[in-house]
Order: C-alpha cells, then sequence, then structure tokens
C-alpha cells in the first residue's frame, strides 16, 4: 500500500491523450509531470498517483461517475480542473451550463467527498481560458462567473486553491498566448510544465 493516493480528475487537459483501457496511465500532460517531478526530488517517497480526467467532460460528468472514478478510489489528496467544457459547449453546440448549475453539480461533488472521505485534502484547480484565438476573449462572459464559483467553493470546502486563470493569462503577458496553449484551452508542453510546477509549489505531500 503506498504512503498516499494523489487522484487528478478533470477533462482533456487532466486527460492528455490517456487511454481509457489503461487504469495506471497518466496520459502526457501535468498528471505525468508531477508523477515524474515529484519521484525525481523524493526517490524514497512512495506516492501513487491516478488520472482519471475524461476529454469533454463538464462538471454534470464528473457527477455522474464520482462514485465509481473518486469514492471508490479513496485518494488521500483529490485535485479538481473542471469548467472550460461549461463554457465551450455554449459557443460550439448551443449547450450552455449556468453558473448556477454549475455550482450545483461542483458542489454535490465535494459534498460527496466531505460526507464519505473526509480526511481527504482537495485541491482545486480554476478553469482558465486564453485570448487566442480572438474568439476565446467572448468567452471570459460566460467563464468568469464559473471561476467566481471555484473560488468561492475552494473558501467554504478548504480546499487547496490554484489560480490557473490567473496563472496562465499573467505568463501570456510575457511569452504569448500560444507558448502556453495553441487553442486558448489545451496546454502545450509549456503550459503543462507551468501547471505542474504550481500544482507542486502549492499542494503539501
Amino acid at each position: 500500500m503506498s504512503e498516499l493516493t494523489v487522484l487528478f480528475q478533470g477533462d482533456s487537459i487532466t486527460d492528455a491523450g490517456r487511454t481509457a483501457d489503461n487504469l495506471d496511465g497518466l496520459g502526457n500532460g501535468y498528471p505525468l509531470l508531477i508523477d515524474a517531478m515529484f519521484h525525481a526530488e523524493n526517490p524514497g517517497r512512495d506516492v501513487t498517483f491516478i488520472n482519471r480526467g475524461i476529454s469533454g467532460n463538464r462538471v454534470k460528468d464528473l457527477r455522474a461517475r464520482w462514485q465509481e472514478d473518486c469514492i471508490d478510489l479513496k485518494p488521500d489528496i483529490l485535485s479538481i480542473l473542471i469548467g472550460i467544457n461549461d463554457t465551450w459547449r455554449r459557443y460550439d453546440q448551443n449547450d450552455p451550463t449556468s453558473a448556477e448549475k454549475y455550482e450545483e453539480d461542483y458542489r454535490y461533488i465535494l459534498d460527496k467527498t466531505r460526507t464519505e472521505l473526509p480526511d481527504t485534502e482537495l485541491v482545486i484547480l480554476e478553469p482558465f481560458v486564453l485570448p487566442y484565438p480572438a474568439d476565446r476573449k467572448e468567452w471570459r462572459v460566460d467563464l468568469d462567473p464559473k471561476i467566481h464559483v471555484a473560488r468561492k467553493l475552494a473558501a467554504e470546502f478548504d480546499a487547496v486553491f490554484i489560480p490557473l486563470d490567473g496563472i496562465f493569462n499573467a505568463a501570456a503577458i510575457a511569452g504569448g498566448p500560444t507558448r502556453w496553449s495553441a487553442d486558448g484551452v489545451h496546454p502545450t508542453a509549456a503550459g503543462h510544465a507551468l501547471i505542474a510546477e504550481h500544482w507542486l509549489d502549492t499542494v503539501i505531500l
């Protein structure tokens, strides 16, 4: 049995190309980098990292699979990044998720986790978007209220909070948005490294 189990949950940003038939796979994004960087610095520690991000997921999808893909895994640390698809589907499929519904479903999974896994440490990463392509700027009217929900819930549930929207947009001032994401949403290798770096700097393992 490992010393600690860390579970990453979310959408394609977390999924990052992992194959669903390989439950031990971490994908090619920030969960893999966190695992590699942590164990390189702490070779004597026995920490297991698990990735259950699924591309395309919205918070309602996390709610539907929460028992199997979170509670049953009994993580010591739970890291969640969810929300950009709740915004994106408004613009590409005319299928919006209101901030109120986003909060309702997000609160459900946090309440369930607190009730059934009271000792699990929560880590909430705020959803983010970069201003490239240009139409991504219009998304702020939908995403910003969801970012405020993530911040509110992090405070309410005493979660570790990582302000990715601020982190990415600050980095884009110096390096330009395409250094961090080619479509404003999915990180480049440098973008995933940025998430991993801030995650490891913020979360105490």
